[in-house]
């Protein structure tokens, strides 16, 4: 006798196994109460403005410690396998850079601070002379009969803009307090950047393992497997644009001296510091270079674009595919929109972490969309066991 049956009719569907089953109500709950919780947050934020206070006073400092300790931790492990103790390699290690950096400064010091004091006195009459050539230039130019009308409007638009910017400044004793918050912002980072640094390269391994213990068992492979993957992106970001920004600023003062432009190392620096922010970064640091090099000479605008070129191919070529390889793997199109939407959101801060921020997202996004594909696999593979119909012989 054959009879034909069905298997399992009750289990339930791929569908609701796969957005949760039995927990999905549990779920929406939660998700609900979360959504309660941050509503009233929200209304005694007040509450929360000591901590605000303090977590912006920390995380400065944090995030230079951070950074350091990117640069400075393969250098001590590396004294670790030689079989240094960590903490003497620290030592020496804080004794050597320091050493280097107050060398440096001695050397470079003066000469800098001559540079920085003459160029703050002649930029004004750098911007002067460049804005009376651009003047002269279009007078003569096919925009000169548009030129009259343009310059009235100006004045028309413009002419209250020195009381609209009085008015915008007015209030000295708060400006005054603002400046003085700042320093001390300031003060408190330098001080205590090096002990979080210290404590991050001694017990940083053992802060991290001490932290999965807290997890429950089944997650502490998960959270130990991103975190690793979080490091190896910043870490490596942070290592490549520091020793590329380090190389494109020797390499821009070597151009510099070579065609004989003024404020040469003090407008290398600068391209160093800006080369941190990647493709809006060298715009930034070119800027006042093309200043000073228009207004001294055409030809010496001819040089400039020479030197820069050059160091702009080296460092395409040869610095950073050697050095950041493709460890980001960002489009570039990608990290011009971080950077733009970073800025408007955090400003400075923004420009210059939005990358690493982008990378620590995209860890946890491949992560997610990971196992969702493992989710959607395991319910919506080729097994469709639940509903088979099966045939039953009995004899």
């Amino acid at each position: 006798m054959k009879e034909r049956c069905i298997v399992n009719l009750k289990r339930p569907t791929p569908l609701m196994k796969f957005i949760g089953g039995p927990n999905l109500i549990y779920s929406l709950i939660v998700l609900i109460l979360i959504g309660i919780t941050i509503f009233i947050y929200s209304k005694v934020s007040f509450i929360f403005h000591p901590l605000i206070i303090v977590f912006s006073t920390i995380v400065a400092p944090t995030i230079l410690a951070f950074i350091a300790y990117y640069l400075l931790n393969p250098i001590v492990d590396l004294l670790e396998k030689l079989h240094i103790k960590r903490v003497w390699g620290i030592i020496i290690i804080a004794l050597t850079v320091t050493g280097i950096l107050t060398g440096i400064i001695l050397v470079t010091a003066p000469i800098i601070e001559r540079q920085i004091t003459e160029l703050i006195t002649a930029f004004p009459r750098y911007l002067n002379q460049m804005g009376d050539n651009i003047q002269s230039w279009l007078k003569h130019s096919i925009l000169g009969p548009y030129y009259d009308e343009g310059y009235n409007w100006l004045v028309e638009n413009l002419s209250d803009l020195p009381s609209k910017i009085s008015d915008y400044l007015g209030g000295a004793v708060e400006g005054f307090k603002n400046v003085a918050s700042t320093l001390t912002n300031v003060v408190v980072a330098i001080i205590t950047f090096p002990v979080i640094l210290f404590f991050l390269l001694k017990d940083g391994k053992r802060f991290k393992e001490y932290c999965l213990t807290l997890l429950p068992p089944k997650f502490r492979k998960d959270i130990d497997q991103i975190l690793k993957n979080m490091d190896n992106q910043v870490g490596s970001y942070i290592q490549g644009q520091i020793i590329v920004a380090l190389c494109i600023g020797i390499l821009l003062y070597i151009g510099y001296l070579i065609i004989d432009l003024d404020y040469a190392i003090v407008l290398a620096i600068t391209a160093a510091i800006t080369s941190v922010v990647p493709y809006l970064g060298p715009m930034i640091a070119i800027s006042p270079a093309i200043i000073i090099a228009i207004v001294t000479s055409p030809f010496m605008l001819l040089k400039l674009a020479a030197v820069w070129g050059a160091v702009q191919f080296l460092e395409g070529n040869f610095i950073s595919p050697n050095v950041m390889g493709k460890t980001m793997k960002i489009h570039p199109l990608t990290i011009v929109i971080v950077l733009l939407v970073a800025g408007n959101l955090f400003g400075l801060i923004g420009v210059i972490l939005g990358i690493p921020g982008y990378a620590i997202v995209k860890v946890l996004v491949v992560y997610l969309y990971n196992k969702f594909r493992y989710r959607y696999n395991r319910y919506f593979g080729d097994d469709y066991g639940y509903y088979q119909i099966s045939d039953k012989n009995d004899d």
